[in-house]
């Protein structure tokens, strides 16, 4: 039975929550001037429903701005700060070797992204390839991955989660993939320490050999 990684690039291979933060930063100041600190992210917004979270951090507020067109706006213009990002940057050496070594022991791998296809493709054609996959999904949720998203990326490769390991880069996403049974190894960043990555396999500080070691350990391979 095939077996398979399921990477969550966004916040792994690149510091997406640093970004995320910053774009919102900056969305909702030039929205109506409001201020968007590190602990009012974290209370209303991090791992919610985008519209639920809003509406909870906009009913502090004085604003006549709605909650529901901010749930639809905010998460395009994080989809154009990430695909300006990867576009301009690339892939990272480093990244590209670790897949490289994860498909060289004959791993299926979805590269999974929120950022729009079109724009990214050309920098992830280092990697891809029949059992390299690079998938798009955006999320309803505020710097996190729901639990049927990572099943519906293994199914791009027709891998059982059983047989997977997700690579993400929340506690959140760590949560996410433990309720969906696949095996989980983490990437924790700063912007995203208060979070509890209790239940992962492996967490550590980068996408990096060790992580590639520990995924391989993991799946028995």
């Amino acid at each position: 039975m095939d077996k398979g990684v399921i990477i969550e690039y966004d916040f792994t291979a690149i510091d997406g929550a640093q970004l995320l933060f910053d774009t919102a930063r900056k969305f909702f100041e030039d929205l109506d001037g409001i201020k968007l600190d590190a602990g009012t992210e974290a209370r209303y917004l991090a791992g919610q429903n985008y519209l639920l979270g809003l509406t909870a951090f906009f009913a502090t507020l004085k604003t006549k701005k709605t909650a529901a067109k901010a749930a639809k706006d905010l998460p395009v213009a994080f989809q154009k700060a990430l695909g300006a990002k990867i576009a301009a940057e690339g892939l990272a050496p480093e990244f590209v070797k670790a897949v490289k070594a994860l498909e060289a022991k004959g791993l299926k791998i979805v590269i999974a992204t929120r950022a729009d296809i079109a724009s990214v493709k050309d920098a992830f054609a280092p990697v891809l390839s029949d059992n390299v996959k690079l998938y798009f999904e955006n999320s309803i949720t505020y710097g996190n991955v729901k639990w049927d998203a990572w099943r519906r990326a293994a199914k791009e490769i027709g891998v059982a989660p059983q047989m997977a390991a997700v690579v993400t880069g929340s506690g959140f996403g760590v949560k996410s993939a433990l309720l969906a049974s696949f095996h989980v190894a983490a990437v924790h960043s700063p912007h995203v320490a208060w979070q509890d990555f209790g239940g992962a396999n492996y967490v550590g500080e980068k996408f990096d050999n060790m992580l590639v070691e520990r995924v391989l350990r993991t799946l028995r391979v």
